[in-house]
């Protein structure tokens, strides 16, 4: 047998949530779709520092000081996970208007700017904001439906609009905004630091064994170290460029889109109203500000009610249920069936005839009140 029974499936909102992003352990980890690159990433850190501690560690801490190898795994470990809270989280991203908000929206700014002749170009969609006695123009997201805040932007790879928007950083798989901007400065300053410290540490020690056993000797004996110092010589220039270029950019409280397009660069007599006018304020706001909460429930559920059909198995030593038969009548149940309606038919027939006994009478007994008067009038007239 089987029974219908109602099963809830328990749907979370991340997995309705658009936009180009990829998301794991059950909403928790929010990454960009193109990780590639970020993989590379993982790699060329970990399997430097691999070498590092395999080949450079044992020989330093035997002739130099044991803390090289102990000083080198907390800052690896720093930079990892810089790495990855700045990849595996949510950077800012804003919801998007819904249909009853969008179509609000759209009546607003269809009634502000009026009715546009046709073959005209309607106006842009900005509204104007004053931020420390500047004006600053929120522009309107044709894909999110809104007007977005002050320094947000709009992702194309994401395709999300994200608050504070920084860049899109392939390196660490995600985009770089208001929630991870600090995890991503701090993940650039320390592997900048740690690719110094290996580099450097790598020089050391091919000049000791090059003392002992000779230049050549040393870079046959030593494969790891060589490998070391080519990669650690490319990637010092570039990370340590960036690490500058954005401490700079923290020193001004600017982000990289805003430098890039040039917003507070002062040709308009447009100063950077986010500013303190003091690198120290500016520099604890971004490293040292609050942490402020996702605007995404990510892991909100959402109920949808399903029906399905489940058998169900009787125990074998309870009675077994009572079904009520819906087979046609047979053999006696006709005949007494038969029998009670005989009898009904009867007893509607009598009552028929009553009636119409009654009728008769009645009609009877009116026509003998009219016909004698009828009879007089007659003689009269006669």
């Amino acid at each position: 047998m089987s029974a219908v029974m109602l099963r809830r499936k328990v749907t979370r909102r991340w997995e309705k949530l658009p936009g180009r992003n990829t998301f794991c352990c059950d909403g928790r980890i929010m990454m960009a779709r193109q990780k590639g690159v970020f993989y590379l990433t993982l790699i060329l850190i970990v399997g430097t520092c691999a070498l590092f501690f395999a080949f450079e560690c044992p020989y330093l801490s035997k002739y130099l000081s044991p803390a090289i190898p102990v000083f080198a795994i907390i800052l690896f470990m720093f930079v990892i996970a810089m790495l990855l809270r700045t990849s595996f989280s949510d950077p800012g991203v804003m919801p998007r208007a819904l249909p009853d908000e969008a179509s609000y929206i759209e009546m607003e700014i269809e009634a502000a700017n009026g009715s546009v002749p046709q073959g005209q170009r309607p106006p842009p969609r900005i509204k104007n904001v004053q931020i420390n006695n500047q004006l600053v123009k929120l522009k309107y997201c044709y894909t999110c439906k809104i007007f977005r805040p002050p320094r947000a932007s709009h992702c194309s790879i994401c395709d999300n609009c994200v608050e504070r928007f920084d860049h899109h950083c392939p390196w660490v798989g995600n985009c770089v905004g208001k929630r991870n901007y600090r995890y991503f400065y701090l993940f650039v300053l320390s592997l900048s630091l740690l690719t110094i410290y290996i580099f450097a540490f790598d020089i050391v020690h091919l000049v000791l064994r090059s003392l002992k056993d000779g230049f050549l000797d040393t870079l046959k004996n030593t494969p790891g170290t060589v490998l070391e110092v080519v990669v650690c010589f490319f990637t010092l220039w570039s990370v340590v460029g960036l690490a500058g270029f954005h401490t700079y950019l923290v020193a001004l409280n600017q982000t990289t889109n805003e430098d890039i397009k040039g917003s507070w660069s002062g040709k308009n007599k447009v100063q950077n109203p986010y500013s303190h006018e003091n690198l120290l304020k500016n520099c604890c706001e971004v490293i040292c500000g609050p942490v402020y909460p996702s605007l995404l429930d990510r892991r909100g559920i959402i109920q949808d009610v399903k029906t399905t059909t489940a058998p169900t198995t009787w125990d074998e030593n309870l009675p077994p249920p009572t079904t009520v038969s819906t087979a046609p009548l047979i053999g006696n149940e006709v005949v007494s069936n038969q029998k009670c309606t005989s009898s009904e038919q009867k007893v509607s027939d009598n009552e028929e005839s009553k009636d119409s006994k009654s009728a008769d009478s009645k009609h009877s007994k009116s026509a003998e009140l009219h016909s004698p008067v009828s009879a007089k009038d007659t003689t009269e007239t006669s």
